[in-house]
C-alpha cells in the first residue's frame, strides 16, 4: 500500500510541475499578474517530496528511491535561490526542467516498485 501511495505522490509531483511551467508561461506571455499565482502554487507542492520521502521509509523502498525523494526536495530549495539571488535567475528554467525530468524518473521507478515489485 506505501509503494502505491509513493507512486501517487511521484504522479502529482509531476503534474504540479506541469502546473507550475504552465503558470510561469502565463506570467511571461499572456499577464504578469499571472506571477502570483506561480509564487503561491508552489507552496502547495513544496512539501510533496517530503510527504514521499517519508511515505518510502514506510513502503520499505530502496536508498536511491529516498534519495531522488530529497534530490527533489533540493532543487525546489535552488528553485527558490535562484529566484532570489541576483543574476542566478537564469537557471531557474534549468532547474525546472531538471525536475521535470527526475520527477519523471522517479514516478516511472515508483511505478515498477508498487505494481512489479519482483521485476523492480
Amino acid at each position: 500500500m506505501w509503494r502505491k501511495i509513493f507512486f501517487v505522490l511521484a504522479v502529482i509531483f509531476v503534474i504540479t510541475v506541469m502546473i507550475q511551467v504552465f503558470l510561469a508561461g502565463l506570467a511571461t506571455f499572456v499577464d504578469p499578474a499571472n506571477w502570483m499565482t506561480h509564487i503561491a502554487f508552489v507552496k502547495i507542492i513544496e512539501y510533496v517530496p517530503i510527504l514521499m520521502l517519508i511515505v518510502s521509509f514506510s513502503g520499505k523502498l530502496p536508498k536511491n528511491m529516498k534519495w531522488q525523494s530529497v534530490g527533489l526536495f533540493m532543487l525546489i530549495i535552488l528553485m527558490y535561490a535562484t529566484a532570489n539571488i541576483p543574476n542566478a535567475g537564469a537557471l531557474h528554467p534549468v532547474i525546472a526542467l531538471l525536475m521535470f525530468w527526475m520527477s519523471i524518473v522517479v514516478s516511472q521507478k515508483g511505478w515498477r516498485y508498487a505494481y512489479k515489485p519482483d521485476d523492480a
